[in-house]
């Protein structure tokens, strides 16, 4: 058995939910990246770019390491929502291509602190702005599983595919007339529960 390391483990995590992020985008034409699919708009290629703002404030300018590239879509003049959805002139290219560069930046703030360094989070409230790296990390880590699962349920939304990861989609197996005959009967279950 390995010794525990703490950062390692956030490490992973962190990096499972970008990829699980990610994965979501495989094989969709810009069309149904883009497709606003709750009422709330929730895209996939959205959530992308949310997640990149939300990685370059809390692992740059929280811990006095900006992230080096201007992102007009989280200041504070920025259009209501505008990190999350991707204009006519971002690609997917360009979203997933910042994502990465990001992760980088983040990853060498994570590499070159402790997890207790501390930083301010300067658009939380003034009693919980002092924070440790362990405590972003955590934070990140829960907000971005939250993304990774709208995602995951737009893109089922899109074309069917649904799953945790590439390589292990972590669903009971079934093909598409037990899964129809297994929403039939949860159908058929809320439908009696709701006359009762």
């Amino acid at each position: 058995m390995m010794a525990w390391d703490p950062k390692s483990e956030l490490r992973h995590y962190l990096r499972q939910a970008r990829e699980a992020l990610l994965w979501k985008l495989d094989g969709l034409s810009e069309y149904d990246l883009r497709r606003p699919l709750t009422p709330t708009g929730t895209n996939l290629l959205g959530l992308v770019k949310h997640m990149a703002g939300v990685e370059s404030g809390y692992f740059g300018e929280v811990f006095g390491r900006p992230f080096a590239e201007h992102l007009p879509w989280i200041t504070m003049d920025a259009e209501p929502n505008a990190d999350m959805w991707a204009t006519a002139e971002e690609t997917r290219e360009d979203i997933v291509g910042l994502y990465h560069r990001v992760w980088a930046h983040a990853d060498a703030t994570i590499d070159a602190l402790e997890l207790d360094a501390t930083g301010e989070v300067p658009w939380w409230s003034p009693e919980r702005r002092q924070v440790t790296l362990n405590r972003i990390l955590v934070h990140v880590i829960a907000e971005l599983n939250r993304h990774a699962g709208h995602a995951d349920i737009v893109r089922e939304l899109i074309d069917g595919a649904a799953g945790l990861r590439s390589d292990n989609d972590n669903l009971p197996p079934g093909d598409q007339a037990w899964w129809a005959d297994y929403r039939d009967r949860l159908e058929e279950v809320a439908r009696k529960a709701g006359e009762s």
